[in-house]
């Protein structure tokens, strides 16, 4: 059997959405931008962003009032969310929808009292974005 791999394989759709809005915005908007996170694992595409304007934060506080935000396709969690809206921020949202798929049932079972189990890196920015849906008291992290 012969097995051929493409190479480069490229982005997935959702890398390649996230991009193109961080894109988009330092067209219209102009420099600076703020995005939670680094959009994407890649740094050539990181690097070339920054070069452009884009500002890449981890703590909304980093983000100046009446800024624009962009979060990651990485996503959020609920508690990110309503800070950017508590600070009244121009938030624009690249979470990838795979991601947003998944937060939602992350947040239907929380909403049933149902328990959830991730199996992730902890402290990577899609976990937290996961878990961050849940909103079970007896939720969290798992000692390990």
């Amino acid at each position: 059997m012969q097995i051929l791999l493409a190479n480069p394989r490229g982005f997935c759709a959702g890398v390649d959405r996230a991009i193109s809005i961080v894109e988009n915005a330092l067209a219209i908007y102009g420099a600076p931008i703020y995005v939670r996170h680094e959009v994407v694992h890649n740094r050539y595409v990181v690097d070339s962003l920054r070069q452009r304007g884009a500002i890449f934060i981890e703590q909304i506080s980093e983000v100046p009032d009446g800024a624009i935000l962009i979060f990651s396709a990485h996503g959020v969690s609920q508690a990110v969310r309503n800070e950017a809206k508590s600070r009244d921020l121009t938030v624009f949202d690249a979470t990838c929808p795979l991601v947003t798929k998944v937060h939602m049932e992350v947040a239907r079972a929380s909403r049933r009292g149902e328990e959830s189990i991730l199996i992730g890196h902890a402290g990577h920015p899609e976990v937290e974005g996961t878990m961050g849906q849940y909103s079970n008291p007896e939720g969290g992290d798992v000692p390990g």
